[in-house]
């Protein structure tokens, strides 16, 4: 019985190492900012850009920064889940692509989630607490995205 404890540990020690080889290309679009970035599409406070900094462009945009547990599988398969499907529900890296009808209801579910407060997701909260918002930075970013919308009408 101990050996085939051995074994299993072994095995087990080996898929662990094995799984370290598959390192997924990165989310990183080099600091460059594209014309439909949301920040050439509209006015953003630097208060709502550095919110949007810290606690949405990692999953929303292609730029994302990397902590170091994101080199260790499968931690490294997990954020990658995250952020394609973060980026696949609103990339703000590619916002100017969309079409009118899309961005409005993009702002509009950005204002729902930061007030019901799904988003930030509390999985991410968990490991980066500095992307926790603030009543004061709810209120900002709802007011920012109310005056945008204002100029689809």
């Amino acid at each position: 019985m101990k050996k085939l404890a051995r074994k299993i540990v072994i095995i087990g020690f080996v898929i662990f190492l094995l799984m370290q080889l598959y390192q997924p290309a990165r989310n990183k679009d080099n600091g460059q900012v594209l014309s439909s970035h949301i920040t050439k599409m509209h006015p953003l406070p630097d208060s709502v850009n550095v919110i949007f900094e810290s606690s949405c462009y990692d999953c929303h945009s292609n730029n994302t920064k990397y902590p170091w547990y994101s080199y260790i599988q499968p931690a490294r398969f997990i954020m990658e889940r995250h952020i394609r499907n973060g980026k696949k529900d609103l990339n703000f890296s590619e916002f100017g692509n969309y079409s009118r009808r899309q961005q409005e209801s993009k702002l509009k579910s950005i204002s729902k989630q930061v007030k019901s407060g799904d988003m930030p997701l509390a999985s991410y909260i968990f490991l980066h607490k500095n992307a926790k918002l603030t009543s004061r930075q709810k209120e900002a970013v709802i007011r920012w995205v109310d005056t945008t919308l204002k100029n689809y009408e």
